[in-house]
Formats: structure tokens, C-alpha cells, sequence
């Protein structure tokens, strides 16, 4: 893979990884086996591609061999509460924009020791 991102550049290799994303089968493996992110996680060393309207991240450090593509997924929204007349809140109201999380699968990566699931 590393070859191919000096080859082709990262977009093509987000492009070749992703046929190993499985959709819902993906995100189950990744919340079961803890390997969600409330941001990339990445080392100092490494770089970071993010594709344009992709949902797609991709890590990589040549100098430690490894590259890993993870996806952005958005969280679910909270559910609706039931309103109660018992309090009135002086303060205006915050609206929270949902948080993406991203996940992945280790299977693909090709260092996989110590790193992110990669898809």
C-alpha cells in the first residue's frame, strides 16, 4: 500500500481499501471490538488524507510501515426525551451538531500491531 500511495497518491489507495469495508458488518466488528474514535487517531509521524466528500480517513507512516483507512460514520441521535413542566432553564438553549465516529477494520492493515482497525 505504501507503494501504491507513492505510486498513485492516497486517493487511489482510499479508493483500492475501501472494497474491504462491509457496510454494517464493518461497524458491528468495530464497536464490539472497541475500535471506534471520536477523531482520527493518529502519531505525530503520521499522515493524514481525508477525500472530499468521501467518508473516509486515511493513515499512514512509511517510516513505520503501516497504513490504515478508517470510515466517519454519523453518531445516532439522541432519542426523544419526554418533556416535564417541573424546570425552566433561564439560559438559552445549545444546539449540539452530531459528532461523526469513526471505525474500522484491523484485517486490512499491514502493520497490525498497536494500530486502528483498518478497513
Amino acid at each position: 500500500m505504501l507503494g501504491m500511495i507513492d505510486l498513485r497518491g492516497a486517493i487511489a489507495a482510499i479508493e483500492h481499501l475501501q472494497q474491504w469495508d462491509y457496510g454494517d458488518e464493518t461497524i458491528d466488528a468495530a464497536l464490539t471490538n472497541g475500535y471506534v474514535y471520536d477523531r482520527i487517531p493518529a502519531g505525530r509521524t503520521d499522515r493524514i488524507v481525508e477525500d472530499d466528500g468521501s467518508p473516509y480517513a486515511l493513515t499512514y507512516n512509511a517510516r513505520f510501515g503501516y497504513v490504515s483507512l478508517l470510515r466517519r460514520y454519523p453518531d445516532e441521535p439522541e432519542p426523544n426525551l419526554a418533556r416535564t413542566s417541573r424546570a425552566v432553564s433561564t439560559q438559552p438553549a445549545q444546539s449540539r451538531k452530531p459528532a461523526a465516529t469513526w471505525v474500522s477494520d484491523r484485517a486490512q492493515s499491514s502493520n497490525k500491531a498497536g494500530t486502528a482497525v483498518s478497513l
